[in-house]
């Protein structure tokens, strides 16, 4: 069950309203498997909602990452540099990949809610 205060998209990404805060679900995680690298953007690059903002790279393949709204860059997850199974250990915790500053809030409105995220997976499987 994916957790219910954040928001998702149908690329699997997530998005924490709050704080602006994005990474991928754990079930994009574990599709992947042993993440080994991933590439983030700079602070204060701005994308547009869809805009490729990264890539992830595991041992079985490279996958873009999307932006699930438009904003700008405001921090980065450092610690993904020295640590990318973050993103397999913890996808909604240490695993975070960036916070951005939502250039637009009604955006999130094209977002599923967690409840409508894990029945889109279940469909697709």
């Amino acid at each position: 069950m994916s957790p219910d205060e954040l928001l998702y998209s149908k690329e699997h990404e997530w998005l924490r309203t709050g704080d602006g805060v994005i990474g991928i679900t754990h079930h994009a995680q574990d599709e992947l498997g042993e993440v080994v690298y991933v590439e983030l953007p700079k602070v204060g690059d701005k994308f547009d909602s869809g805009d490729t903002f990264g890539t992830v790279e595991s041992v079985k393949a490279v996958s873009e990452l999307f932006m699930p709204v438009s904003g700008e860059v405001v921090a980065i997850n450092e610690g993904l540099t020295d640590a990318p199974e973050s993103v397999n250990q913890d996808p909604y915790g240490k695993g975070w990949m960036i916070r951005i500053k939502v250039r637009d809030t009604a955006e999130t409105g094209q977002l599923m809610s967690a409840k409508a995220y894990d029945a889109y997976v279940a469909e697709k499987e």
